[in-house]
C-alpha cells in the first residue's frame, strides 16, 4: 500500500500503532493525520491552549498544544490540513494523552523525502499538461520515460531543473490522459 510505504519513509506511525506502543511504554512519537477540528481555550493561568482533533486511516485522536506552540503552528492546524506531529504521550486510565511538540505540513515532509519522479508516456501528447503541474521549484528530480512501440525499449529524459514532488502531485499526473505510469522514488 503506497500510503503505508510513505509513512514508513517518513518514520511516522498510525494512531493505532502509536497508541499500542504507548501502552507498552513508549513516551514519544511521530504521527501523520488530518486536522478535523481545533478549539482554543484559556488555561487556569490565563494562557491560551489548543485542543486539536486528528484522524488517520486507523482512527481519531486529540492532542493539546500550549500557548507558544499554538502561536507558532496555528496556521498549519486548520481543519482539513494534513500534518506530521511529534508528540509526548502519557498512558492514563482514561486513555492516551498527547502533547504536541512540533507540527509540519505533510506535503513539506513528503517532498523532503521524495527524491525523484519518473513519468512514463507512450508519446509526447501529455507533456505540456504534465509540465504545467511542475511549477513549484523544489529538490526533486523529474524525468519523462518514453516507452517505444512494440517493446523496443524506452528513452528517459531527465529535466534540468528540480521541482517539488509529492504523492499528491504523482497522483494528479497519473490522471492525465496519455500517462502510462508514475513512479515516486
Amino acid at each position: 500500500d503506497e500510503y503505508k510505504a510513505a509513512l514508513q519513509k517518513m518514520r511516522v506511525q498510525t494512531w493505532a500503532e502509536f497508541s499500542a506502543a504507548v501502552k507498552r511504554g513508549a513516551a514519544a512519537g511521530r504521527l501523520a493525520g488530518t486536522v478535523t477540528s481545533k478549539q482554543e481555550r484559556k488555561t487556569r493561568t490565563g494562557n491560551k491552549m489548543g485542543v486539536i482533533a486528528f484522524s488517520d486511516t486507523s482512527g481519531q485522536y486529540e492532542a493539546v498544544l500550549f500557548s507558544e506552540g499554538l502561536a507558532q503552528y496555528r496556521d498549519l492546524l486548520e481543519a482539513g490540513r494534513s500534518v506530521v506531529i511529534t508528540v509526548a504521550a502519557e498512558d492514563r486510565p482514561e486513555g492516551v494523552n498527547l502533547r504536541i511538540n512540533s507540527v509540519q505540513s505533510l506535503e513539506d515532509e513528503a517532498s523532503r523525502i521524495q527524491k525523484a519522479l519518473r513519468i512514463f508516456v507512450r508519446n509526447a501528447s501529455p507533456i505540456n499538461t504534465l509540465a504545467g503541474q511542475l511549477t513549484v521549484r523544489g529538490e526533486g528530480q523529474v524525468s519523462f520515460v518514453l516507452i517505444k512501440e512494440e517493446g523496443e525499449g524506452e528513452i528517459e529524459i531527465e529535466l534540468p531543473n528540480r521541482y517539488r514532488i509529492s504523492p499528491q502531485i504523482a497522483s494528479a499526473m497519473r490522471a492525465v490522459p496519455g500517462v502510462v505510469e508514475v513512479e515516486l522514488v
